[in-house]
């Protein structure tokens, strides 16, 4: 055992050494030589990145109408179960892993690091652990307190780099704000990153006529969501309420890729109302309760609810007396959409169902298991 350690040891001291290994990870060097700045107007791209910093009006809690129905008014809109298709996702999981494990003794990997104790992420991280366990897959969680430091995650990053039975790693977000998340992430191995965040991910999946390695997980889900659902996405105006590098962005991104004419709306956006009732699509995923309501909506629009916010609620049906409510208000846009995914049970299961399909492909790309 000590041998084994004192190799592994090395190894990852090696792993940080080599440049050609470190080509492969996150990060880029975007430097500038200035001569842009210089002689253009147009500032580094980087000065735009302003916040995801909304009003603080907008971040507070706020009810649903206590409008009542009238005897010629109903819900119309029906709610996409995105828990009963992501079983069906994880049961065909299943059933390849048991197929690879027959063939060439091999079943997926996946390797979770989890710092701090977040009850949001602990539910996400019990929830992948469950549904790595009933597909097969190898699951491995290193958990750490959210007084550690960066050379300890990255440490358990570059273990798992070097493990060859682990095709997937998973960094939980967000991380203490003490640790620096790009530093942290950009020792990740570009073919283990099953969360698609790799700029050269995304750099694919904004090119027409590229693939990206992995498309990430919860844009993935959505997107499989209204597919499953026989919502056409082609030629449709989508909007994507937020610009997060986790699911705004890329979200936008595959929706152009499946040709729809997408808009984005971000805090800065002055009349985020009238832009999203144009929509025949609608994903907002900004994390604030209530934001989107019954009045933003469309008639028959479609709604995908990516938002997670835990409102204190005694009985609650989540551990620890809470509730899960979505960036949607749900009682005033089921009066007015056509179909919407429900907070929790929509887009939640989805994306882990796209971690294990993810993780699945990489292994068989490994493997060349076809």
């Amino acid at each position: 055992m000590a041998l084994k350690n004192k190799v592994q040891s090395i190894v990852v001291s090696w792993w940080r050494k080599n440049p050609l290994l470190l080509s492969t990870s996150r990060t880029l060097n975007t430097s500038a030589t200035g001569y842009d700045n210089q002689i253009l107007k147009s500032p580094p791209l980087v000065s735009l990145d302003f916040p995801d910093v909304w009003t603080s009006s907008s971040t507070n809690y706020n009810p649903p109408s206590t409008h009542k129905l009238g005897s010629d008014e109903k819900e119309i809109a029906r709610v996409i179960d995105g828990k009963q298709i992501a079983e069906e996702i994880i049961s065909a999981v299943g059933v390849e892993v048991r197929r690879m494990k027959k063939t060439i003794g091999e079943v997926p990997g996946l390797g979770v690091i989890l710092v701090g104790e977040r009850r949001d992420s602990l539910t996400y991280v019990r929830n992948k652990m469950k549904a790595c366990e009933e597909a097969g897959f190898k699951f491995d969680l290193t958990q750490f307190s959210d007084k550690c430091n960066e050379d300890e995650v990255i440490d358990a990053i570059m273990r798992f780099n070097t493990d060859p039975s682990f095709h997937g790693i998973l960094v939980q977000l967000p991380l203490p704000q003490h640790l620096n998340e790009e530093k942290i992430l950009g020792v990740l191995r570009l073919e283990k990153d099953v969360d698609g965040f790799h700029p050269m991910n995304m750099g694919h999946l904004a090119m027409r006529g590229r693939e990206p390695l992995f498309i990430p997980c919860t844009p993935k889900g959505c997107v499989e969501l209204l597919i499953r659902s026989g919502v056409e996405i082609m030629g449709k105006n989508a909007v994507v309420i937020g610009r997060s590098n986790i699911v705004g962005l890329p979200v936008s991104l595959l929706l152009q890729r499946h040709n729809a004419t997408v808009s984005v709306v971000n805090e800065s956006t002055s009349n985020p109302e009238e832009i999203t009732r144009e929509a025949d699509i609608v994903v907002s995923a900004v994390g604030i309760p209530n934001l989107v309501r019954g009045d933003w909506i469309k008639p028959g629009a479609v709604v995908v609810d990516v938002g997670t916010h835990p409102v204190e609620e005694e009985g609650g049906c989540e551990e620890g007396g809470y509730r899960l409510i979505g960036d949607v208000c749900f009682e005033e846009a089921s009066r007015v959409a056509s179909s919407i995914t429900p907070v929790p049970g929509g887009v939640g299961p989805m994306t882990v169902a796209m971690l294990l399909c993810n993780t699945l492909q990489s292994a068989a790309r490994k493997y060349n298991f076809v």
